[in-house]
């Protein structure tokens, strides 16, 4: 071997060696590396907290605890003129025999009127020879009472009630009075039917904190509403053929009667309406069983009311009765007292109002009320 091949070998050995010494280098290095503990995860901001929504206002449902009843009061003197000026102190007031505070007199000029008239356009009334009078005083009647703020139905009496002009002015209403035609033939009546139709049409239509009333024009008979009708047509069937009727049915057509004025006063006063007859049969009527049963039914239903039952003798007594009406829905006091809330609902209330300043004095009232479900209203404030 010569010095040049010993030289390169010996440098060939050197380099292996340097690069196997690396190679281990590098390898320990490595697995040193693995055999660290993991890095630390990166560092991230801290997210500013979300404020915490305010909790909802909670709504409290609050029951109304007052009933307000609003008693339309006429007080006049031995010769039925008004007394006017009277004062919260020269009444009382009593509920179920108990006195109460009367919160105050409203004004009847500031609350509203919906009037129902009731047109009878019957045989029984038609053939009185004045029906187009009764028009025209009805007309003016209407003209006379009502404010622009004020309405007025129209409901004609015969076989079947029937609304010919719903809630509207004193214009329109008076204009629907004068174009009703006369029955031109023998027409039953249903009169109770007719009243009580009215008095569900004022609940539905008008306005709770209105002052509601219904006028009737009529004698007041009835042979064809639901309560008389079967036992109105088995009579006048016996009397068609000559057949006596008994004393019996005689009886039993006069309850009938009873319990029918005894629905359309509940249901006039469930509609906290003030009823009003104008009987156009004139004091003749006292000479007819029939004719004075049924005045003293609409007696009846204005005394409980806090109405009037006219019996006008002619035509010009007519327009004075009417006269007298309007005078009177205008100068009514307007009695206001919260009743007992805790009474039930739908059961009768009876109140009584006297002026004990007055003794003398004549005052017409309704004689109770039906007090009606509360409306919930809602209050702020927390569970």
């Amino acid at each position: 071997m010569n010095r040049t091949t010993f030289s390169k070998s010996t440098w060939l050995a050197f380099a292996f060696g340097v690069l196997a010494i690396f190679l281990l280098a590098v390898t320990v290095s490595a697995q040193s590396i693995q055999n660290l503990p993991p890095a630390p995860p990166p560092w991230k901001a801290k997210p500013t907290p979300t404020p915490k929504p305010a909790e909802p206002e909670v709504l409290d449902v609050i029951r109304t605890t007052s009933n307000l009843v609003m008693v339309p009061v006429s007080v006049t003197d031995n010769q039925g003129q008004a007394i006017q000026g009277l004062q919260v102190s020269d009444f009382r007031l009593d509920e179920e025999g108990k006195q109460q505070e009367i919160a105050e007199i409203g004004d009847p000029e500031q609350v509203p009127l919906d009037i129902a008239i009731l047109f009878d356009i019957s045989s029984s009334v038609s053939t009185k020879g004045f029906f187009a009078f009764q028009q025209q005083a009805a007309a003016a009647f209407l003209r006379q009472v009502m404010k622009p703020v004020d309405k007025a139905a129209v409901f004609t009496i015969a076989m079947e009630p029937a609304l010919v002009q719903p809630l509207a002015s004193a214009q329109v209403a008076a204009n629907s009075i004068l174009a009703i035609p006369p029955a031109s033939k023998n027409v039953p009546t249903a009169f109770y039917d007719a009243v009580s139709a009215a008095a569900t049409y004022l609940v539905e239509k008008s306005e709770s904190r209105h002052r509601r009333v219904i006028v009737v024009i009529s004698d007041g008979d009835d042979n064809f509403s639901q309560r008389v009708r079967d036992a109105s047509l088995a009579q006048y069937r016996a009397n068609t053929k000559g057949q006596a009727v008994s004393d019996s049915s005689r009886g039993f057509m006069q309850d009938l009667h009873r319990l029918a004025v005894a629905d359309i006063q509940q249901a006039v006063l469930k509609a906290d309406a003030t009823f009003y007859s104008v009987n156009p049969g004139g004091r003749s009527l006292q000479l007819n069983v029939i004719a004075v049963r049924a005045q003293n039914g609409m007696q009846t239903v204005a005394e409980a009311t806090g109405g009037t039952a006219f019996v006008p003798d002619g035509e010009k007594d007519l327009e004075v009765v009417f006269r007298q009406v309007a005078a009177e829905l205008r100068g009514q006091y307007l009695l206001q007292y919260y009743g007992d809330s805790e009474a039930p609902i739908g059961k009768f209330r009876r109140i009584l109002v006297t002026v004990p300043t007055h003794p003398q004095a004549k005052v017409r009232a309704r004689q109770g009320y039906y007090p009606k479900k509360q409306n919930a209203s809602p209050k702020k404030g927390n569970n």
